[in-house]
């Protein structure tokens, strides 16, 4: 499935993200020089609707007008067919941020193909590894880390100081990549949102500068570490506010509780039904529990936690998560 590229593709940058499935024939890795080695891979598309990363990408290198980069660069264009119909991902397709090496062997074309990225960018050498996203609700620009050491937090406090630590899911592109060299996801809010391709852009041309990382804690960093992650089962119907018919009523105010501390008792949902979330803890156990209670026809918060990723999307809800809970670390 993977198209390499040698060199940037005559016309690209001239392409939406709607475009470059025709463009480019697939997801496709391009290598492009610079003056130092080894190159930064920049992932942007894995989910085909947050096209901030394109956008930055297609800005930093305009501005550079064909010169060589001060470092090179790797860039994987990933899911370009979701891209085209402006959606995450296909029904028939996986999550392209869950088929990364580190969780199950690769068994779907996708998972090769990601095994493959893998096996070129280990072959070729990384410097560091920047994948961009966005969210669906309403969050602030973070960065997210899945190793604590210093170089990694340098690399994600470049994008902002807020830093989320994380250690499932394990087929994510980050994961893989810190196996390698210092790996970062950013998560640069709603698609469109002003500002977020500059933001994004001013990460990545900072990234290309540098000849090292530093090797001291970034004093500056607020790092929060996911505990849970919450999802609602397949089985119960969900929607936002009092309409009838549904297993659980999401309260309506949900996507404001995005990186605010909630105390014991918040309420998160009505189920008249019995419905209840699921709720998946860092060792892969249920742990609703843990963490919910039902009070009446009220589903509440048993303990004190921090929600990333809340939104009113039901198809995002659908195909990823209700949200992740965190807490505050010291690093």
């Amino acid at each position: 499935m993977l198209k390499t590229y040698q060199g940037l593709p005559e016309g690209l940058l001239e392409v939406e993200a709607t475009e470059l499935e025709a463009h480019l024939g697939g997801p496709s890795l391009i290598e492009l020089p610079g003056r130092r080695e080894p190159p930064l891979l920049v992932t942007v598309l894995l989910h085909g609707n947050e096209t901030t990363g394109w956008e930055a990408v297609r800005q930093v290198l305009a501005d550079y007008g064909g010169r060589d980069l001060p470092r090179s660069m790797l860039l994987l264009i990933g899911n370009v067919r979701a891209a085209r119909h402006g959606v995450r991902r296909l029904p028939e397709q996986p999550d392209y941020n869950r088929i990364w090496p580190g969780g199950t062997p690769p068994s779907s074309p996708e998972q090769r193909m990601a095994a493959e990225v893998v096996a070129r960018v280990r072959s070729r050498g990384c410097f560091a590894s920047i994948d961009i996203h966005n969210n669906t609700g309403k969050n602030p620009h973070y960065g997210c880390v899945n190793c604590l050491d210093p170089a990694y937090l340098q690399l994600a406090t470049l994008f902002s100081r807020t830093v989320v630590y994380f250690t499932r899911p394990r087929e994510v592109q980050s994961l893989a990549m810190a196996r390698l060299a210092p790996a970062i996801t950013v998560e640069c809010g709603q698609p469109g949102n002003p500002g977020a391709a500059a933001h994004a852009a001013e990460l990545v041309a900072s990234a290309l500068q540098l000849a090292q990382l530093p090797e001291r804690m970034p004093r500056e960093a607020h790092v929060y570490h996911t505990i849970a992650a919450v999802r609602i089962p397949e089985r119960y119907s969900f929607g936002f506010g009092d309409k009838p018919g549904r297993d659980l009523q999401l309260m309506d105010d949900l996507e404001h509780c995005n990186f605010r501390d909630l105390p014991e008792g918040t309420p998160f949902a009505r189920a008249a039904s019995g419905a209840f979330f699921t709720v998946e803890d860092n060792e892969g156990r249920e742990a609703a529990a843990e963490f919910f209670q039902r009070d009446g026809e009220t589903i509440r918060l048993r303990r004190p936690a921090m929600p990333a990723m809340l939104a009113r999307s039901e198809e995002a809800i659908r195909q990823d998560v209700l949200c992740y809970l965190m807490e505050r670390i010291s690093v």
